[in-house]
């Protein structure tokens, strides 16, 4: 399949997408679905549309696509032929990425900081991912973890 076939127009005409937002790319899932990778987001079969500083995760293989978000929804697409998408979301999620970096806690193990932003706008906030084993509702922890966190937010300006 060519990377120059164009998007169907009552696909893109049914796409919810943002005033500024762009088709970059797409691919055809098994079903004749489409998924749509904009510059400011990913459009999925079922009309949803996920912001890149939304998704936490983004895999394929050869069933197709899964997406987790930030806020634990998973979606998957079946793909046959995924063109170019990979590397567009790989490449758009990673433009969101701010901060990430991986902090010890005193005791045990660690926490990663990670700071996003939609693109062109605003830090939106930051994730706490604690490692494995550790568990995120423990206070004390969590103080050491946001403790971590201011010191990384001062010595970085965000």
């Amino acid at each position: 399949m060519s990377l120059f076939h164009r998007l169907p127009a009552d696909v893109r005409k049914s796409l919810n997408t943002e005033r500024g937002e762009r088709v970059l790319t797409f691919a055809r899932t098994d079903d004749d679905g489409h998924v749509v990778a904009t510059n400011l987001a990913l459009h999925l079969t079922d009309g949803t549309r996920v912001p890149y500083e939304e998704i936490d995760r983004a895999s394929w293989d050869e069933e197709g696509l899964r997406v987790l978000t930030t806020d634990g929804r998973r979606h998957f697409e079946r793909i046959g032929e995924p063109r170019v998408l990979p590397e567009t979301v790989r490449e758009r999620v990673n433009a969101t990425i701010v901060v990430n970096k991986h902090v010890s806690l005193p005791g045990r193990g660690g926490v990663r900081l990670v700071a996003r932003r939609p693109p062109g706008g605003e830090v939106l906030g930051w994730t706490l991912v604690f490692d494995d084993g550790l568990d995120p509702e423990d206070p004390g922890l969590r103080a050491q973890a946001e403790q971590a966190l201011e010191g990384v937010r001062r010595s970085m300006g965000v």
